[in-house]
């Protein structure tokens, strides 16, 4: 089994003098890479500084054994950080496993990398003995996870916390464990600024409007009502609203957007600039 967390730096060094006032980001469930190529050419179009990617494969036979990470880094000249969220039972060999989790990468350093594997987790995809072990069922072994990292800028830090919330279940499983992530936020606040980004599987707004976690102040760093973040699957299934950026502390979000003529996965990314006061 690899380690939960694995790393990598394909940036050039950059002699940065005084600080920097703004960050470039860009959030998106680029559902396991299978459309790996497309996914680079539209991050590299956004020139962002931050990345915060969900359901992200390593060595999984549906993306041709590639780690996807590694290979998105490589490509745009940045750093990762890879959290290991599930083994896929299905796309792997004892010899070989493949892994799914979410990615962080930055053109900063990235710094004191760690997983929140929830408490709370859904038993939707252990495996079975009766159940055959076939694409179809989808067995893994490990527990959805937050990806947290600081991000170092010239003269700033961010935290950020990469999430990706359960699809199976109800949304009492889902808020759970976005309580469990903002109770850790929330030992940062108001000082430190952060950023809690990803698929969040549920319209988040409204726990925000709630006024979840009391002092931590959470913003959308998207204008709201936001537009839907899924497309249109079927006759039956229609679009959602399920991937959300919320910032918190000394920093504002502008320029945020749905890209939804983005057509490489079945998740649009969104991005946005953080200006730091």
């Amino acid at each position: 089994m690899i380690s939960e967390i694995l790393t990598g730096n394909f940036t050039t060094r950059r002699y940065d003098l005084g600080s920097t006032s703004e960050m470039r980001v860009t959030n998106w469930n680029i559902e396991r890479g299978l459309q790996l190529s497309k996914v680079i050419d539209f991050l590299g179009s956004q020139n962002a500084d931050l990345l915060t990617l969900q359901e992200v494969d390593l060595n999984a036979r549906r993306t041709r054994r590639v780690n996807v990470a590694e290979e998105i880094a490589r490509r745009l000249g940045m750093n990762y950080v890879f959290g290991r969220e599930f083994e896929e039972l299905t796309q792997g060999s004892r010899t070989s496993p493949a892994y799914h989790g979410q990615a962080t990468l930055s053109r900063w350093r990235i710094a004191n990398p760690r997983v929140i594997r929830f408490r709370f987790q859904s038993g939707f995809w252990r495996p079975r003995w009766y159940l055959p072990r076939t694409e179809l069922f989808q067995e893994r072994i490990g527990g959805r996870i937050a990806l947290v990292t600081e991000i170092e800028g010239p003269g700033r830090k961010l935290t950020a916390y990469n999430l990706h919330l359960e699809s199976r279940g109800s949304n009492d499983l889902r808020l759970a464990q976005l309580n469990e992530v903002l109770r850790d936020a929330a030992k940062y606040a108001p000082r430190s600024p952060t950023l809690v980004a990803g698929d969040m599987n549920f319209n988040a707004s409204s726990v925000i409007r709630a006024g979840a976690a009391p002092g931590l102040g959470l913003r959308s760093a998207i204008k709201l009502p936001s537009p839907p973040t899924t497309p249109v699957r079927s006759f039956f299934q229609g679009p959602h609203t399920i991937d959300w950026a919320f910032i918190s502390g000394p920093i504002e979000a502008r320029l945020g957007r749905v890209h939804n003529g983005v057509e490489a996965s079945d998740h649009y990314p969104l991005s946005f600039t953080i200006k730091f006061s």
